[in-house]
């Protein structure tokens, strides 16, 4: 490999230069909107999007969260504002995507990470929690996406990062443990990144989703005493997932590293769903 690259016009092979690893992980002058960013594994792709040279709006529903949250990306040198925002609420979404515009000047990477659960056996789901829990990981991805691509199409450029989970592609929580509206929604994000990947690929539009296995945030706190003993028989690495481990594989998937991926979904569980 010599670090160049063909390609034919009107019949004449010109060859150009190669980009570079560092070119293609490079996000410096895009913008990248963040739902559930005040915390977690929102908070950590976003520090992670920035790092690599993005802009970032985050948004949440609660403004004591928010604005620390904010505060603690510009004390590290990033480009950051925050939106409150319901992601349930269609006028508080569009409101948040333009707020990110009138910021940045134009929005490019969306990564839907808001997210909330409820527990129950599905006999007893109580039909009002069922609804909310699908109307925000679920309808409140959707929204984002539509507000978005609304934009993305015009510009013919954008990356949407859906943040599912294992619990999407498995049933089966460990024993004792009933989420099936959380479960119902992770699995129906799967399918819609599918769907807008391949109804948005003629857009220059790639939509990609990341599961997660169990990593230590706010939503799986209550109930890691209970799924430790299930992760060190279960998960082949014997461990949770740790901070940081999220950070790479959002960037890979808003970079051009990832240039010919859409509508996949890839699994960060340390090899639980290998086995």
């Amino acid at each position: 490999m010599d670090g160049t690259s063909s390609k034919q016009n009107n019949g004449i092979l010109n060859f150009v230069p190669m980009k570079t690893l560092r070119d293609v992980f490079d996000l410096d002058n895009r913008v990248a909107l963040v739902t559930g960013g005040s915390r977690g594994l929102g908070e950590e792709m976003a520090e992670g999007l920035a790092e690599a040279g993005c802009s970032v709006m985050l948004v949440a529903r609660r403004e004591q969260w928010l604005t620390p949250a904010v505060k603690q990306l510009k004390r590290m040198g990033f480009p950051c504002e925050g939106a409150v925002c319901d992601v349930t609420d269609p006028d508080q979404v569009t409101a948040a995507v333009e707020k990110t515009i009138e910021y940045f000047g134009h929005v490019d990477i969306l990564v839907n990470n808001a997210g909330i659960s409820w527990a129950a056996a599905a006999e007893d789901m109580p039909l009002d929690k069922w609804n909310e829990v699908l109307d925000t990981n679920l309808t409140g991805a959707f929204l984002f996406s539509q507000a978005c691509a609304k934009h993305f199409i015009p510009q013919q450029f954008g990356r949407i990062i859906n943040v599912a989970s294992l619990a999407g592609l498995r049933g089966g929580m460990p024993e004792g443990l009933h989420y099936a509206g959380y479960v119902a929604s992770k699995g129906g994000l799967i399918a819609l990144t599918k769907e807008l990947a391949a109804k948005w690929a003629e857009h220059n539009i790639r939509v990609n989703a990341i599961a997660p296995g169990f990593f230590p945030t706010r939503l799986t706190e209550p109930i890691m005493d209970r799924i430790t003993p299930y992760i060190q028989s279960h998960v082949p690495m014997r461990r949770t997932g740790q901070q940081g481990e999220m950070k790479g594989v959002a960037v890979f998937l808003a970079s051009e590293a990832s240039g010919y991926i859409t509508g996949q979904t890839i699994v960060v569980d340390g090899g639980g769903s290998a086995v």
